[in-house]
């Protein structure tokens, strides 16, 4: 009989808790606030050529809501089979310190990145660049040029560009950049970032 009489009076309980619990005044009560978010309107900026100087274009970049435009001068460079095997993008370098002017090369997924990507000017001396990162677009080789380099480039007619491939090591893949219009084309970009 007392488990009886304990049973009914924890059934009595339970029935009568949610009645305390309820709202007096009518209203559900509402949950936190969470944010809904804001429809984004940033575009990417749009890529379009400019200008050509001899084997280079001028690339620049529309960017909403702002005058300038930044711009690279750039190539496609082919392999010995007249495949397209990399991109170079040469961009100046404001300041005064000791690099003057860059690139970035980028080559194949799948180059040896160890390696690295060589470059040399008119058959001169080699001068070797790591890789900085992979994408689903190719490796990405950023280079950095004192004056005297880009004086090189200015001067030169023919820089080589070389990687290996990561499933054929022993294979160089030499690949030769015109450097017919890089003087005028750097002035473009200068005078184009200088607006």
């Amino acid at each position: 009989m007392t488990r009886i009489v304990t049973l009914t009076a924890c059934l009595a309980t339970l029935a009568v808790g949610p009645v305390f619990a309820q709202n007096t005044d009518g209203e559900a009560p509402t949950a936190p606030e969470l944010p809904l978010g804001q429809t984004a309107t940033a575009q990417a900026p749009q890529i379009y050529e400019r200008e050509t100087h001899g084997d280079f274009s001028v690339r620049c970049a529309r960017v909403p809501d702002t005058a300038v435009e930044p711009c690279q001068l750039f190539q496609r460079l082919t392999d010995a089979n007249g495949n397209p095997t990399a991109d170079v993008n040469f961009f100046d370098v404001a300041g005064d310190g000791r690099v003057q002017g860059g690139a970035t090369v980028v080559t194949p997924l799948q180059t040896l990145l160890t390696s690295q990507v060589t470059l040399s000017v008119d058959g001169g001396a080699e001068r070797r660049y790591p890789f900085a990162f992979c994408d689903t677009q190719g490796c990405y080789s950023r280079m950095g040029f004192t004056a005297a380099e880009m004086a090189e480039f200015r001067a030169g007619a023919t820089a080589t560009i070389s990687v290996r491939p990561a499933l054929a090591p022993e294979q160089l893949v030499v690949m030769n950049m015109s450097l017919a219009g890089f003087t005028a084309g750097m002035q473009a970009i200068e005078v184009a970032e200088g607006q």
